[in-house]
């Protein structure tokens, strides 16, 4: 079981931005409550859960023990965990 942060780059009211996922939504707000982050932030709605987080939040988290993951192995991480979803519901 991990979190994960990928590389990604996106532009958000003058922050710079990635996502943060996990194989449990446990580990992912255990992170999250770690680096700082609001349970308000987090985006249950989305395809996917998960918090987007600055780089100033990303380096904490990999400080802490998440994993650094680059596109190909966060669509494989998105797939596993929706497909783990649907054959828990």
């Amino acid at each position: 079981m991990a979190v994960y942060v990928d590389k990604q780059r996106n532009r958000y009211r003058g922050m710079v931005m990635c996502h943060m996922l996990a194989d449990t939504l446990e580990e992912l707000h255990a992170m999250a409550d770690r680096i700082g982050m609001r349970r308000e932030w987090f985006q249950g709605d989305a395809s996917t859960p998960h918090y987007d987080v600055c780089l100033t939040r990303r380096s904490l988290a990999i400080q802490y023990g998440a994993v650094e993951i680059g596109r190909r192995e966060t669509v494989a991480l998105i797939r596993r965990l929706r497909l783990l979803r649907y054959v828990s519901a």
